[in-house]
This record gives structure tokens, sequence and C-alpha cells, in this order.
């Protein structure tokens, strides 16, 4: 289901813009064998399409990565390798709690979609701006990154407050590893640049979890948990480069019509539901 237009007269994404061109994700997939069906689309970005599947038993969360050409260049093999990639981090972390579980392959009408990975649902929210927590869940939270890192692993779109889901249970839960860095056990045993890179990204995560426990009441002691409030060297000098593409590409946005003329993702005929949902209250 989709939302409907905000009042802003802001017109839906052109294919270009959309992961999947004018397409949305398929009504009905197959996964180990049984049916699922499409009840809700997440988002649907230039990235990937994400949505909802309700089977007999449990639903699922399937994620359609990029298949639509840019002028005219394929990136098909983009979408595989960003769905290899997840589905391969999701196995390698099937022992960890609080973590979504790899479903299995993707099918429609009988053919494996290589583009595509799924995992099982979980249910909660996600993280709302300034929404109050119980004391336990940025410690919890901080144990959840410090098993993943363990796995010579950088989390990296931590940044994202819609990545951390705060389940039923009111425990945290960590989503979407499209992006995340992986240091094969061989390079990890040879150290070099690519063990510098994968300590780096991992302080990022520490940075990026510590500016959410600020700005999150019901946080704890920052210093206790052996978090900094430094910002790291290379996190500024990615902002040197992220900031004025992230503005050029909100333009573009704009000047196509997609976004009100303040650019924000919020304002957008159909903005993710972690944007969606984040219209609560924070004292609520």
């Amino acid at each position: 289901m989709h939302a409907a237009a905000p009042v802003n007269a802001v017109r839906p994404r052109p294919g270009l813009f959309r992961a999947l061109g004018s397409e949305d994700p398929p009504l009905t997939v197959e996964v180990r064998g049984q049916s699922y069906q499409r009840v809700d689309i997440l988002k649907h970005d230039s990235w990937a399409a994400t949505a909802v599947y309700q089977g007999a038993d449990k639903k699922i969360v399937c994620k359609f990565n990029r298949q639509q050409a840019v002028f005219g260049l394929s990136l098909r093999w983009l979408g595989r390798l960003l769905a290899r990639h997840e589905a391969g981090i999701l196995q390698r972390l099937q022992d960890l709690s609080h973590l979504p579980r790899w479903s299995g392959p993707v099918r429609v009408a009988g053919r494996v979609l290589p583009y595509a990975v799924a995992h099982d649902y979980l249910a909660g929210h996600p993280l709302g701006r300034g929404e109050r927590v119980c004391a336990e869940f940025f410690p919890q939270l901080l144990e959840l990154l410090h098993q993943v890192h363990q796995r010579h692993m950088a989390y990296v779109d931590l940044h994202k407050r819609e990545n951390i889901l705060v389940g039923e249970d009111g425990q945290p839960y960590l989503l979407d590893f499209q992006i995340s860095f992986v240091l094969s056990a061989r390079w990890a045993r040879r150290g070099g640049p690519g063990e510098a890179i994968l300590r780096l990204l991992q302080r990022a995560d520490e940075y990026h979890l510590q500016k959410h426990i600020a700005e999150h009441e019901g946080g704890c002691d920052r210093s206790s948990m052996g978090l900094s409030d430094t910002r790291p060297w290379f996190i500024r000098c990615h902002r040197w480069i992220g900031r004025p593409f992230r503005w050029l590409r909100r333009r573009v946005l704009v000047l196509a019509g997609v976004r009100s003329r303040e650019g924000r993702v919020e304002s957008e005929y159909f903005a993710e539901a972690a944007l969606r949902l984040d219209v609560r209250d924070p004292a609520a």
C-alpha cells in the first residue's frame, strides 16, 4: 500500500530515481517453497525497493536491489552484487540475536531473483527522533555492535536512526547490512590496509552510536560505555565531500519535482516507512 501524496504537491519519483524503475516489488514471491503475498512497501529509493510479505505462518521482508539502468548504462550487476553481499552477511551472523534471520533465496514464478535478499520480519518500530528508551537499550546495542565487530566487520550505516529497530520487547535490533564492511579471515590475519580500514569504520560505528545516545532521553552515560564524544578526523573529511554531494542530489530531486523546495526526504510523495512513522511526539 502507498501513502497519500502530501499537501506540497510533489510528484512520485520518475523511474530513473527508483531501483526498479516504473515497477513495484512483485505481488507474490516464493521462499523455501512457501508463497508470500505483498502487504506493504516500506521504501523505494534509488538503491532498493523494500517490501513486507505475509506467508501462511510468518512475515518476511524482501529487498530488491537496483535494476533500473542509468542513461543506458546497466546496473543489474550492482543489484546482484549488493544482494549477494547482504545475504552473505546475514548468513554469517545467523547465530547472533537481535538481528534479522536470512529467509532464503527469493523466487518469482519459480525463477530465483539474484538481485533480491529476504529476511524474517522483526516486529517493532524504527527508533524515533527523541524517543525515550529503557536504560538498557543503548548498552545492549553497544554489545550487539561489539559482537558484529568481533566477526571482522563494521556496520557502517549506523548514522541512520531508521536502521535501529525498537522491538516489541523494547530491546534494540539492527537492520540493513547492505553496505556493511567485511574483512575476510585471510586478510584479517595479514593485517595491512584492510585491517586499518576496518578499524576506522568500527570507530565510526561507535561515534554514531554515541550521537544517538546523546539525542535520546533514557540514554546512559557514554563515558561509562567507553565511547568518546570526539568526532574522528576521517568523518570530518567525509563530510567535506559528502555534504556537497548530498546538496547536489537534493537539488536534482527538487528540480525534478520529487521533493519540496526545502529538499527534505520527508517531503517525498512516498517517503520510506521509517520517516512516515517518525511523527510521534517525543514526549509521548
